[in-house]
């Protein structure tokens, strides 16, 4: 990881002239301020003013109406030097991410990535995670239309070859900035990308996918095509989700593998049990996880996004998968994955969420019961309630009544970061349930 020098050093060479300052607020997307490769031992030191009003922006870029932040107040954006990455998609820029501090030099408590990296102190394990993001490629017709960059079908050779340009820049900017690439490959929709990077330790997992995304919609832009992470960008094409996978070490060992047992799935107790904690809070996590009002267009029963609250052993209808562990690495590849999450979300809150709840499990051995291995969508209602199996928040709006309520994750996030985070998405749910629609105009219309 860079150091303070080290960034210094290669701002004073030819190499930068720019270097973008980000932060990711309750809205989830990346914001911040651009610094002169001259200027960057000051920001370092002192950091660069923010309006303390961005904690009550929205993703639409709308004041949170009555928000807690407003026109009195600011913070400071203080750049972590770990961070440091030279964009190789952008001439002579350079990236860090920041945290947000008080005037009084201490972190603010409104401050998402503040808020995890405290929580990861605290922690009695490491944590692993990754972030797996799928996104299409796409291009605007003449007339002014947003369609798929290509037609390629699920994991098709053709789509690999048509999009092969784009990748190779794309693998090799991110391997640039010390992100190993795991797999590539067209995904279900017609220009649909998955692109995994492996794993990292908690916080720089989080800082990883920031770094993906820009990174990702660079060099989209750089080849002519656009890059989108909208959970559901067309009506009839598959949505596209971040699934986070987890797992967490103690002195070396994965703690949520067990090495007596027989199979591929080798769960712990402490596994179990944290497997126990997520679906006990997974109607609050959806809030933090999924985070749009278009993010529920996409969390429906069959269509492998999950709606139901189960785990199973590589079942992609269930929220919680267990994947298989590789043949000749079991003990280091035992993990779970949360699949009810899109690239809308805050990562730092995703995976502050994430771990509140499975520790919560943890600390009261909760049961997750066994494992379904069907789509519990096909299930009967009662064979669903007789195994403790519930529909996920089918709104933004459900799943913050849900969040609201959920005393762990408040308690994790601390009062500040979670009521400012409830005001920020009420009133993007409030902006949505207020706007009349082209579908309401056109269907009631014939009726009325």
């Amino acid at each position: 990881m860079p150091t303070r020098n080290e960034v210094i050093e290669t701002c004073d060479s030819d190499d930068v002239s720019l270097v973008r300052l980000l932060y990711v607020g309750n809205d989830g997307v990346p914001r911040g301020r651009v610094v002169d490769a001259d200027h960057i031992e000051s920001a370092l030191d002192d950091g660069i003013n923010l309006s303390s009003a961005m904690q009550s922006f929205n993703s639409l870029d709308h004041l949170a109406p009555g928000g807690m932040f407003g026109a009195a107040g600011e913070v400071r954006i203080l750049p972590d030097p770990e961070t440091f990455r030279v964009l190789p998609y952008a001439d002579r820029a350079a990236v860090l991410l920041c945290d947000l501090y008080d005037l009084d030099r201490t972190p603010w408590d409104a401050d998402p990535r503040s808020a995890l990296s405290s929580y990861l102190d605290d922690l009695p394990y490491e944590t692993n995670a990754a972030f797996e993001s799928e996104f299409y490629f796409t291009r605007t017709t003449d007339d002014g239309e947003l369609i798929p960059f290509d037609d390629s079908v699920c994991f098709g050779a053709d789509g690999m070859q048509s999009a092969n340009d784009i990748a190779l820049d794309m693998t090799d900017a991110l391997k640039a900035q010390g992100m190993d690439i795991v797999a590539y490959y067209p995904e279900y929709g017609p220009g649909q990308q998955e692109l995994v990077v492996e794993h990292a330790p908690g916080l720089q997992a989080a800082d990883n996918h920031i770094l993906f995304k820009q990174t990702v919609k660079g060099v989209a832009s750089n080849n002519g095509v656009e890059a989108t992470f909208v959970p559901k960008p067309f009506e009839e094409a598959a949505g596209s989700g971040c699934h986070i996978h987890l797992s967490l070490w103690d002195d070396g060992k994965n703690v949520f593998h067990d090495p007596d047992s027989e199979g591929r799935y080798g769960l712990s107790e402490t596994a179990r049990h944290f497997i126990g904690g997520i679906l006990d809070h997974a109607p609050a996590l959806v809030a933090l996880t999924a985070a749009t009002v278009t993010s529920y267009k996409r969390l429906r029963p069959h269509m492998w996004a999950s709606a139901f609250t189960c785990w199973g052993q590589d079942n992609r209808e269930a929220i919680v998968r267990v994947p298989s562990s590789q043949w000749e690495e079991p003990s280091d590849t035992t993990r779970f994955e949360f699949k009810p999450a899109d690239n809308t979300a805050n990562p730092y809150l995703a995976e502050l969420g994430l771990l509140a709840a499975g520790m919560d499990g943890v600390g009261r051995e909760l049961d997750p019961g066994a494992p379904v291995n069907e789509d519990p969508a096909e299930m009967s209602a009662t064979e669903r309630t007789d195994q403790d199996i519930y529909r996920l928040p089918e709104t933004l709006g459900d799943a913050l009544d849900e969040l609201e309520a959920d005393e762990v994750i408040a308690d994790a996030m601390g009062e500040t970061l979670f009521q400012s985070y409830l005001e920020v998405k009420r009133s993007q749910w409030e902006e949505f349930t207020g706007t009349v629609t082209d579908w309401e105009i056109d269907e009631f219309t014939r009726a009325f």
